[in-house]
């Protein structure tokens, strides 16, 4: 005979206070799970890449490892972690004298504080931050897409980060791996409410590269939002997270104006004298005009795609309708690319921190994992192949700038 009609009697109702379910628990733990695999595919793709560099600089006769450690931006970092601000000058061919002020200063900073504490060069030094980061920012990576939409997408996220066409930049001694790390982490601390880690992460952004206010726009822009959706009824560390979130890179940019004796337009004369300039899309337009009319080599049009790529991933995460902060980030950057002049070439890389962008394509390929994992391991592999020939090629073949 069945009891489940038969009437139980009510617990009683307990003396001392409440207890929440075990549930609840499980369900609040702080950090993402099954990060593992994602973090194993990022390594070994990203060592392969560096195998295929060093591999290259064989066949040509170069010194295997240098240039992972001493290409283009790479030796004015460590010369300034060396020898400190205001040592090394470049005239251009233009007559511009260009300045190691351009450079921000968390990453040489970094440098010098490891060879203080180690017994390695600058170097090797600036080659382990690197690395190191690059292993913090893809689990910043995975954090964001668990977060959002769980394993499955957080995996699917990291593994595409990591065969950008331009990952190559994340092993080698630049600042984007340490920038992505910082930017990944602050935005996941948005997401997360955790506000004064997301201004003071934001804040460090901020030292690392000139591009890290778009960390501390999404955090201000995101607690802006928040503050007006809950009528105002927010703790003080969401304003104290939005106050310290500009700090750095305000700080450094006042340090270099008060260095030139112009306060508010010191930094931007500097960084002027780079062909660094925000001139609303001027500078992009003439270059697409002299690619169609001159055409050029295989990194000039390769670089057109990818920004092109880029801003159509935009259009595809705004209409997903992704978190503000990730949006605003993403958003920023892509702005930063195509109205700032510079050089053409080097303007992938100031993508690569922009992993929101590939929110869209990372869903589409857990699908496709789902329901034809052979089609998709046959996608990745391709993708792989082409990040590993595609930075070979840019690191240790052609001389344009990174």
């Amino acid at each position: 005979m069945s009891t489940s009609s038969v009437p139980r009697p009510e617990p009683a109702a307990p003396s001392g206070p409440r207890r929440r379910p075990a549930l609840a628990r499980i369900t609040r733990r702080p950090d993402p799970d099954g990060a593992l695999p994602a973090l194993a595919l990022f390594a070994a793709v990203r060592l392969a890449g560096v195998l295929a560099v060093v591999l290259t600089n064989a066949h040509r006769g170069h010194p295997l490892v240098r240039n992972l450690a001493h290409s283009w931006d790479s030796r004015w970092y460590l010369h300034i972690a060396t020898h400190g601000y205001g040592r090394l000058i470049w005239i251009s061919p233009d007559g511009a004298v260009q300045t190691d002020w351009a450079f921000f200063p968390l990453y040489p900073g970094l440098i010098r504080a490891l060879t203080a504490l180690l017994p390695l060069t600058a170097g090797q030094a600036a080659l382990l931050l690197a690395w190191a980061a690059a292993g913090a920012a893809a689990y910043g990576v995975y954090a964001v897409g668990h977060h959002l939409h769980g394993r499955g997408v957080a995996t699917a996220l990291v593994a595409l980060w990591a065969v950008l066409p331009h990952a190559v930049e994340l092993t080698i001694a630049y600042t984007e791996s340490l920038f992505a790390a910082l930017a990944a982490w602050s935005l996941y601390c948005v997401l997360r409410g955790r506000w004064l880690w997301a201004g003071s992460l934001a804040a460090l952004a901020g030292l690392a590269r000139p591009s890290g206010f778009a960390v501390a726009v999404a955090v201000a822009l995101a607690a802006a939002h928040e503050a007006l959706r809950r009528r105002g009824r927010v703790p003080a560390a969401l304003w104290a997270g939005a106050v310290l979130a500009p700090l750095g890179w305000l700080g450094y940019v006042l340090w270099v104006g008060s260095r030139t004796d112009d306060l508010l337009g010191g930094y931007l004369k500097v960084q002027s004298a780079w062909d660094s300039r925000f001139d609303f899309g001027a500078g992009s337009l003439r270059f697409v005009k002299a690619l169609l009319l001159h055409g050029g080599g295989f990194v000039y049009p390769a670089a057109l795609v990818i920004v092109s790529a880029g801003v159509l991933l935009f259009a595809l995460l705004c209409l997903e309708r992704a978190p503000l902060a990730l949006v605003v980030f993403a958003g920023v950057l892509v702005l930063l690319v195509i109205g700032a002049s510079g050089s053409f070439s080097s303007k992938p890389r100031f993508l690569l921190p922009a992993f929101p962008l590939l929110i869209p394509m990372a869903r589409a390929l857990a699908r496709t994992w789902r329901l034809r994992r052979a089609r998709a391991v046959l996608v990745y592999a391709a993708l792989t192949a082409v990040s590993l020939l595609f930075g070979a090629y840019v690191t240790a073949v052609v001389h344009s700038p990174l």
